[in-house]
């Protein structure tokens, strides 16, 4: 359904995305992972046909993708990270109007709008005028108002930031039932859990360049199924990291101000030594957490920093 082939964008002398190329098939949800500012949103402004590329090529079904594919774009649905609706309109009146907006025939329009009011889980306060919903209920319209066109692509830029843990569920539920129903879902986030929920394959992007896709089992696989043993010190925590990464069972270890973080094959096994470690380096541990291998595994063996760094 989607095809990106080496799409690169440039403002100045910042390469925002750097020759990213990923795919995704027809009742595929594809993950771009990544912190603020790795170029996610660039590159879905460009795949939805809202900003420029320099370079590369972008396939919507088939079909290229530009500024000026009028056709192409009405197979996509694009749900911003801002809210994008009428505050004094109800949620059926926003609905009505963004779906006679794409052209549906007029009596057609009331039973999409109760079809996405569903979809969403805004059936009971359709009438309600949106000025009088949470952050969440306004999220979850702004994700309706993506669908109004049964588009065969659905992007949506972080569509969970800022809304309460209920709201940020309810969410996730709908954007599972649209990858069931077979919608090819584009999904970015910078949240790991929401990736490992909803994905099929995950592509982690990391100062505009796509470093690693696939599922994630397979990404999980590239660090070698091992544990991350988080150690909290009360100092000299760079001082900890390097006595801890010289040891022969540990692949890496990084400090931050008041942490050491390393990377290992089972990390219970070897922790009682680690500790000793720490007080043999003249402080003491105020906590200790051990990590199965997960994506902050993956993204911190790759970059060497955590994902919200």
């Amino acid at each position: 359904m989607l095809k990106v082939t080496d799409l690169t964008k440039a403002f100045g002398d910042r390469n925002a995305v750097n020759e990213v190329s990923f795919h995704i098939d027809k009742g595929e949800t594809y993950g771009l992972l990544g912190p603020n500012g790795a170029g996610k949103t660039t590159t879905i402004s460009m795949i939805s046909g809202l900003l420029s590329a320099d370079s590369g090529a972008i396939l919507v079904g088939g079909e290229p993708m530009s500024t000026a594919a009028v056709d192409v774009r009405s197979q996509i649905g694009y749900v911003p990270q801002e809210i994008a609706i009428y505050p004094e309109l109800t949620a059926r009146e926003n609905l009505t109007f963004f779906t006679r907006l794409q052209g549906l025939e007029k009596g057609l329009v009331a039973g999409r709008v109760d079809e996405i009011l569903e979809i969403v889980g805004l059936r009971d306060r359709a009438d309600d005028p949106t000025k009088e919903f949470s952050g969440g209920m306004q999220r979850r319209l702004n994700i309706g108002i993506g669908l109004v066109q049964g588009p065969k692509l659905l992007i949506l830029d972080e569509p969970t930031v800022g809304v309460d843990p209920q709201s940020r569920n309810a969410i996730l539920d709908s954007v599972e039932a649209l990858g069931n129903q077979g919608m090819a879902v584009l999904y970015t986030t910078h949240y790991m859990e929401e990736a490992e929920r909803l994905c099929d394959r995950i592509g982690i992007m990391d100062q505009g360049s796509l470093i690693t896709q696939g599922t994630q089992r397979e990404l999980v696989g590239t660090v070698g199924e091992r544990d991350r043993v988080e150690i909290n010190v009360a100092s000299h925590a760079q001082e900890v990291a390097g006595l801890l990464g010289a040891k022969p069972f540990v692949e890496s270890a990084t400090a931050s101000e008041t942490a050491v973080s390393v990377l290992l094959s089972d990390g219970g096994v070897h922790l009682a030594e680690m500790l000793d470690g720490v007080v043999a380096s003249g402080t003491s541990v105020r906590g200790v957490q051990i990590h199965e291998p997960d994506l902050e595994a993956v993204f911190l063996s790759l970059t060497g920093k955590a994902l919200r760094d």
